[in-house]
């Protein structure tokens, strides 16, 4: 899966993007990254590119993580779904379970990724 494996990451923080980004590549070789800054941009790329798991942010301008979620699960219900925030109120967590987004706490680390892409995407 690793070959074909496409990861839609939405974060407002370039930073954030990029260093998860990074860390997709290097944990799964040959994963394409699709980055987007906010919601809106996230929903033109799913669009336009598809995606087979997607990593987002909760505080964004615009739509939050889980108004994106809501939406990406509306176009393709199938998409695993991660909300990586330093978020960490009870109430976004169970919102993010309550509407199947596997829920991960920031800060971005190697491991975490591993985490989430393990969850989202196990190799076979």
């Amino acid at each position: 899966m690793s070959q074909s494996l496409k990861v839609l990451i939405v974060d407002d923080s370039r930073v954030s993007r990029m260093m998860s980004g990074a860390l997709v590549k290097s944990l799964r070789p040959g994963a394409a990254v699709v980055e987007a800054a906010d919601g809106a941009a996230a929903l033109a790329l799913i669009n336009e590119a598809g995606a087979d798991i997607g990593i987002l942010d909760m505080n964004m301008p615009g739509m939050n993580g889980l108004e994106l979620a809501e939406e990406l699960h509306r176009q393709t219900p199938q998409l695993p779904l991660a909300l990586l925030t330093a978020n960490v109120q009870d109430s976004v967590r169970n919102r993010a379970e309550a509407q199947g987004v596997h829920f991960f706490r920031k800060p971005i680390s190697e491991a975490l990724i591993m985490q989430i892409l393990d969850t989202l995407a196990p190799e076979t």
